[in-house]
């Protein structure tokens, strides 16, 4: 018994010993760097260059996952797999119309989202932010949030009517998806374009 007491109090002591040693090399300015460092220097701390640059071009960002990854193809990746799936010359004309549609919305929306971060930063960076006022700001990036994510997902859900069941699967195939996100297409899917064949 009382070895195990010995033991037991080592082990306490050691734990103290770890945290007192810990202490004293954060209180000494030895704490790992942030991995937030480096970002400062961001015109917009909020977004980084290549947000910024995909935004301006109209790209997705990950906003449609819940729409892709369940089965509903968006226009981009439909048209780049475009032999593969072997689409119809009027389905290729549909998706290529469904792109230039969702980049007309998405840009404008993307560019309003650049503006209303910028100016959030400045209010920060000037010390002029309030209470009030970044209430207002937050709220407008919010809405815009919301309605850029919303046309990347109408495109998606669009789209899936122009393709028939078995390219969907295939899409997903070929995107490296597992599952087969297709068998909820199936009893309502109404794509153009007839069977494929292998």
């Amino acid at each position: 018994m009382g070895n195990r007491a010995a033991a037991a109090a080592a082990v306490v002591l050691a734990c103290f010993a770890s945290a007192s040693a810990a202490a004293q090399h954060h209180s000494q300015g030895h704490s790992a760097p942030s991995s937030y460092a480096g970002m400062q220097a961001r015109p917009i701390k909020a977004l980084s260059e290549q947000q910024v640059a995909d935004l301006r071009a109209g790209r997705g960002m990950g906003m449609a996952l819940v729409a892709e990854l369940n089965g509903y193809p968006g226009p981009v990746h439909v048209l780049e797999l475009a032999d593969a799936l072997r689409l119809t010359p009027e389905q290729r004309q549909r998706m290529q119309t469904l792109r230039e549609a969702m980049t007309d919305e998405a840009v404008p929306l993307g560019e309003r989202l650049i503006a209303e971060e910028a100016a959030l930063d400045r209010e920060f960076a000037s010390r002029s932010v309030t209470p009030a006022s970044l209430d207002a700001a937050t709220a407008a990036v919010g809405r815009t949030q919301a309605a850029l994510r919303a046309a990347h997902l109408r495109y998606h859900l669009t789209s899936v009517e122009v393709l028939i069941p078995e390219q969907v699967r295939r899409y997903g195939e070929l995107r490296g998806y597992q599952g087969d996100p297709a068998r909820h297409q199936s009893e309502s899917g109404n794509g153009i374009g007839g069977g494929l064949g292998r």
